[in-house]
């Protein structure tokens, strides 16, 4: 069976591809490393594939026209394997006559002093995970450039919304503990701005510059909604629409050191807490202007992220 879009990774980014992508009437295949997959749609089929494997690759994306890619290696392991990740799918997609969408984030930028993120910014990573962001995306665009297969990529903020997401500062941490009439648990500065990607507008966005050839060649930051909110006035919106008070206490750079000392993802994350101490913005009026999309509103996006956290219980 071949289907014209085939998602690598059933995370929230590759669930968010997938749902639109049935919105739209596609047919869909989803690859991850188990083939297995909660609250699957209909017409979507789910394969178990190791990426690491470009032969691998090459069978369940023959006959795509379009791969998403979505996975990732465990967050603690990306200097190490994702550069080979990202290298075996590239190869087994080489001579496909197939367009790779990428998702990435803003860490190839590095420390932007506040100033508001645009594509056209150079590569200032000064963390090893942004320098692995770096080394991926350009890697990726010199495949496009050599004429191996078409290339573009979407880059999103933090993200907010459906699927999770624990590992997100505006995710399982903040609202699982809300509905318990607990604080949120953030990070850094409260109360500078810091633009939140919300899950299925990443999903629309990686769709939209799937089917658009003047996509090709280049990287696009997904729309936002008040890129300029706190994640305190964030809180208090999550906390209005629950219809609760508002409670919240962030975590500095030291208790993510110290917390790092028995929790390896928090470890890892100590080096990219410079986006939390000072203003993160994202411009994503290229997107916008070219595509004609605009983000879901912020006070919609929480509503149903809301209604997302209320209908899936924390796991335990």
């Amino acid at each position: 069976m071949t289907t014209n879009h085939v998602v690598l990774g059933t995370g929230a980014i590759g669930r968010a591809v997938m749902n639109e992508l049935v919105r739209r009437g596609e047919s869909v295949r989803m690859v991850n490393r188990s083939g297995k997959m909660d609250e699957v749609p209909d017409g979507v089929e789910v394969v178990a594939a190791d990426l690491y494997d470009q032969s691998r690759v090459r069978e369940v994306t023959l006959g795509a026209k379009v791969v998403y890619q979505a996975s990732q290696p465990e967050y603690t392991q990306w200097p190490e394997k994702f550069p080979s990740l990202q290298k075996s799918i590239i190869d087994g997609l080489t001579g496909n006559d197939v367009k790779l969408v990428l998702v990435e984030n803003l860490y190839m930028y590095g420390d932007t002093q506040g100033k508001p993120m645009t594509e056209d910014m150079p590569h200032n990573a000064h963390t090893k995970k942004g320098k692995t962001r770096s080394e991926l995306s350009k890697a990726a665009f010199e495949a496009h450039c050599a004429g191996k297969l078409k290339v573009t990529a979407a880059r999103g903020s933090d993200f907010f919304g459906p699927w999770g997401l624990p590992t997100a500062a505006m995710g399982e941490r903040t609202f699982y503990p809300m509905l318990h009439g607990k604080a949120a648990g953030l990070v850094g500065n409260i109360d500078v701005p810091h633009t939140h990607t919300y899950v299925p507008d990443f999903g629309k966005a990686l769709v939209v510059l799937g089917e658009r050839p003047e996509a090709d060649g280049q990287a696009w930051h997904v729309p936002n909604d008040n890129p300029h909110v706190t994640q305190r006035e964030m809180v208090k919106m999550i906390a209005a629409e629950m219809g609760i008070p508002a409670k919240m206490g962030a975590m500095g750079k030291t208790m993510m050191r110290i917390g790092g000392l028995f929790i390896p993802e928090a470890k890892e994350t100590v080096e990219m807490m410079y986006e939390f101490e000072q203003p993160f913005i994202v411009d994503s009026s290229k997107f916008e202007k070219t595509f004609d999309v605009k983000a879901t509103p912020m006070k919609t996006a929480i509503k149903e992220a809301v209604a997302w956290y209320k209908s899936h219980p924390e796991k335990k």
